[in-house]
């Protein structure tokens, strides 16, 4: 079994999905304005979010990477999810961040971002990470931006336009 390995940050701890987290992950995944620019753009029911946390911890053991659990430091509050993805069908190496609501505008997904993103580069020899973008997610543009990413391409993804931004 691959041990998912745990990075802290100044305040954050990225760490794996545990089944205490199904809870606090369901309204995040649950929210309509988390999942506006997510896959197909529908919120995840209960059980929707269990089977994605379950495939989050799959992908871990499949590839020997994957998204992190991210928790508040100070609180212990689950904060969403943050890591590297490739599922079959993917465009490419993947960074990806999606954090609840009340998270949001305070720097938390640079933070965790800049994380795996090091995570990706120093411990995974990843030289070539993307992260796909639908045009009117602003703040996600302004994370992948600020770690330095560039607009490469627009592609179709999941049905809907989408940019493609390289990190260089």
């Amino acid at each position: 079994m691959t041990t998912i390995p745990t990075l802290t940050t100044e305040r954050l701890v990225l760490r794996a999905f545990v089944q205490r987290d199904i809870d606090e992950y369901a309204a995040i995944i649950g929210d309509p304005e988390v999942t506006k620019y997510l896959g197909n753009g529908i919120p995840l029911s209960r059980g929707e979010a269990w089977r994605q946390m379950a495939m989050i911890l799959g992908h871990w053991r499949l590839l020997g990477y994957g998204l992190w659990a991210v928790e508040e430091k100070a609180t212990g509050a689950l904060m969403g999810r943050i890591g590297c993805q490739q599922p079959d069908g993917f465009p490419g190496f993947e960074l990806a961040y999606t954090l609840g609501r009340q998270f949001w505008r305070r720097g938390f997904a640079r933070e965790g971002a800049a994380a795996a993103l090091a995570y990706a580069r120093n411990v995974l020899g990843r030289t070539n990470v993307i992260s796909v973008i639908r045009p009117a997610n602003a703040g996600s543009i302004r994370v992948a931006q600020s770690l330095g990413a560039v607009l490469d391409t627009e592609i179709d993804f999941y049905a809907a336009p989408s940019l493609v931004y390289r990190y260089g």
